[in-house]
């Protein structure tokens, strides 16, 4: 993969757009970026705390899951990361006042909150979103982490125009990725500390259902192993599950029945591999946001990506 840009603040949420172009989050920035395809970066809105997974809405906004903002610490080496030492210590700065869902206009930068909690508790920290084809979303939210205590996190449903929220599997310990299979019947879920990507059947608009072990009734797709932490994801036209892999700077490909079809190396020099998704006319350019070392990557995939809805 070729790197587009450099000096991105931790990147994570890449949206590709039809003009070539890429919608960024930088959560340690606290604000959503567009990469141009030459590699020019222009700041449009200042979300505050830290937006994180984003997703074009029906109505032309970008939705966006905002974690409320961390601790920044950066090793000798110059990779940055969140907490107070990497892979351990509290992420929750100490002016922290909840995470949100926001909405951003991308011609005018204004950013509203749509969602700041849930059947009266408070959002944490959300994560990661995706559109079904009815027009709601899906979100988690991983929970915040302090130093000798942290949250669990969960699966939500909400409607865009901020009418309703629900929560619906629930605890998992730091919910990360979310997506859906191509015909919409099945949604995942990246669980970041266990390395598991659940899924579970879905039976209509923000109703899911399993038999499986997990939080409601989650099924187990695929665990990684070797401490191999994982962040968010996206799904190709086959209904291959491409989850960033963490600590091994990555794309794992987890095909529908939890079989590894490929693990697909982005970058040596930096772990903190967090999201990808797939752009061009043929959606087989994937863009993958390496954030540790603040970079935004393209390159050919084998397969072309899944359509999002939105």
């Amino acid at each position: 993969m070729e790197i587009v840009c450099e000096g991105l603040e931790f990147p994570e949420g890449p949206v590709a757009l039809d003009d070539g172009s890429v919608l960024i989050s930088e959560i340690k920035g606290g604000t959503i970026a567009r990469v141009d395809p030459d590699g020019t970066v222009v700041r449009i809105a200042d979300c505050g705390g830290g937006p994180n997974g984003a997703a074009l809405g029906p109505d032309g906004l970008l939705y966006v899951c905002n974690n409320g903002g961390s601790f920044w610490g950066e090793s000798d080496d110059g990779l940055v990361f969140p907490g107070r030492e990497l892979a351990r210590g509290g992420n929750q700065p100490d002016d922290y006042q909840g995470g949100s869902v926001q909405t951003v206009d991308l011609a005018s930068g204004e950013v509203k909150t749509l969602y700041a909690e849930c059947d009266g508790n408070r959002l944490k920290a959300p994560n990661d979103i995706v559109f079904d084809a009815e027009g709601g979303f899906y979100f988690t939210d991983s929970g915040k982490r302090r130093d000798r205590e942290s949250d669990f996190g969960g699966l939500y449903y909400a409607q865009p125009d901020g009418s309703d929220v629900r929560e619906l599997a629930y605890p998992f310990t730091l919910a990360n990725g979310v997506g859906l299979s191509p015909t919409g019947d099945r949604v995942y879920l990246a669980e970041t500390v266990t390395a598991r990507v659940w899924a579970w059947d879905v039976e209509g608009p923000g109703r899911i259902s399993g038999a499986g072990p997990g939080p409601g009734g989650g099924e187990l797709l695929h665990t990684l192993v070797d401490y191999q932490l994982i962040d968010s994801l996206a799904v190709d036209a086959d209904g291959n599950v491409c989850v960033a892999t963490l600590n091994i700077g990555a794309i794992t490909v987890i095909a529908p029945d939890g079989e590894v079809v490929e693990v697909v190396p982005v970058v040596a020099d930096d772990p903190i591999v967090t999201n990808i998704c797939f752009g061009g006319e043929d959606l087989r350019t994937a863009y993958v946001t390496a954030a540790g070392r603040g970079r935004l990557y393209r390159g050919e995939w084998a397969r072309p990506g899944l359509r999002l809805n939105a």
